[in-house]
């Protein structure tokens, strides 16, 4: 996992969990640790983003809304960025 501070919010660069240790909650404990962390530096939101492919539902499942979309980036696929609100 990767993430940046920045100004009020946190932003996640990367989260990911190798395919074979998936669908055990160690995604959701990452998240909740990031958004754990982001109270702890006085963070109004955490932003992140993610491929179509990837983990869009995860994200909305624990709260974070779809703030924007690029479409056909790559092509053939959609960019999403999300944002929660901690306060």
């Amino acid at each position: 996992m990767l993430t940046t501070l920045c100004w009020n919010w946190l932003e996640v660069d990367i989260l990911w969990v190798d395919s074979e240790q998936r669908h055990r909650g160690y995604g959701s404990q990452l998240l909740l640790e990031v958004e754990r962390i982001a109270r702890e530096k006085f963070c109004d939101f955490v932003m992140l983003n993610t491929f179509s492919y990837q983990a869009p539902e995860f994200y909305k499942k624990h709260g974070y809304q779809l703030i924007t979309t690029i479409e056909n980036a790559p092509t053939g696929h959609s960019h999403y960025y999300f944002k929660k609100d901690l306060t």
